[in-house]
């Protein structure tokens, strides 16, 4: 069994965004129904359904926490369901929740040795005790069975692949700064319980033929669901940035990821990563029917399946 909990939907910043005036950020403050609030991108996965990995540190996890009573502290004084987090990359929307987790209790972080540096380069990030929380790399394309705090199987085993992407904003050099790469910066992961497989990609650039080998019969597929379209935000007023300056695909298009995915078999695709801006995080607009007739669901916070 593979058990999965959505801890977050949105990009950076959620939705609403904190200093967003836009049209969709403001029906969700007002509370409209068809514009749910949304945390940023994250999941929980489980082999038992009562032990857990989280699947990257978002700014908002301890509110994530809070709102999801299967990673709610049930025994002594102090406890926890969480055995371990899991880093796709080394963004800030991706890391900062690592410091939620600083109270002195026991889990595994795996990241890629790219990853981890980035983290050892921050002596802010030595706030989670090293004699506590064991540091341990995780190799491309190489399985890594995830164990439970006291050394038992949990049931689940996983594949760091590469992606397409940047490097985070914050690391952005040289005469072409967000170049993009497929060296191990961004990362999927491959999630299995040996009779199930189910893709995490909550950044991808662009599609690739090695991605789509990866992706295609999976039970399930969370994909970077950032944008609609690549100049969304450019049309909208509201950054300078396209998707692909980012690092990230869009929805729509010929090149896009509804096209992309369409003949691989996948039994469930699920957009993940959604930005404020992209219009399908409102369930009455026109891309969100599209989205739903092309046969993708849109994540949100809580959504839980089971492949």
């Amino acid at each position: 069994m593979i058990d999965i909990i959505v801890l977050g939907a949105a990009a950076g910043g959620g939705f609403p965004q904190w200093n967003s005036n836009a049209p969709g950020c403001r029906r969700a403050r007002a509370g409209d129904p068809a514009a749910l609030p949304r945390t940023q991108a994250s999941i929980a996965i489980s082999g038992d359904g009562k032990n857990w990995f989280v699947v990257n540190a978002s700014p908002d996890l301890r509110t994530q926490i809070n709102q999801t009573p299967a990673l709610h502290p049930s025994e002594g004084l102090r406890s926890t369901p969480i055995a371990g987090v899991i880093l796709t990359g080394g963004e800030v929307d991706t890391i900062t929740g690592l410091l939620t987790l600083r109270e002195r209790q026991p889990f595994t972080l795996l990241a890629t040795p790219e990853v981890l540096s980035m983290l050892d380069a921050n002596p802010i990030f030595e706030a989670l005790n090293r004699a506590v929380v064991t540091r341990e790399p995780m190799g491309l394309d190489q399985p890594v069975a995830l164990k439970l705090t006291d050394g038992t199987p949990a049931g689940l085993t996983i594949v760091p692949f590469a992606v397409p992407g940047k490097v985070p904003l914050y690391a952005e050099s040289g005469p072409d700064p967000a170049a993009i790469c497929e060296n191990g910066e961004t990362i999927g992961l491959e999630i299995s319980d040996g009779s199930h497989r189910v893709c995490f990609v909550p950044g991808c650039a662009r599609m690739t033929d090695n991605l789509r080998v990866r992706l295609r019969g999976a039970d399930a597929v969370f994909f970077d669901g950032t944008l609609w379209v690549d100049d969304e935000m450019v049309r909208a007023g509201l950054g300078e940035k396209t998707g692909r300056r980012m690092g990230h695909m869009s929805m729509d298009g010929m090149d896009g990821t509804i096209a992309a995915l369409r003949d691989l078999g996948i039994k469930r695709r699920i957009f993940i990563h959604i930005n404020n801006s992209n219009p399908v995080l409102l369930a009455d607009t026109p891309e969100r029917a599209a989205v739903e007739a092309a046969g993708w669901e849109i994540s949100h916070d809580g959504m839980r399946i089971t492949a």
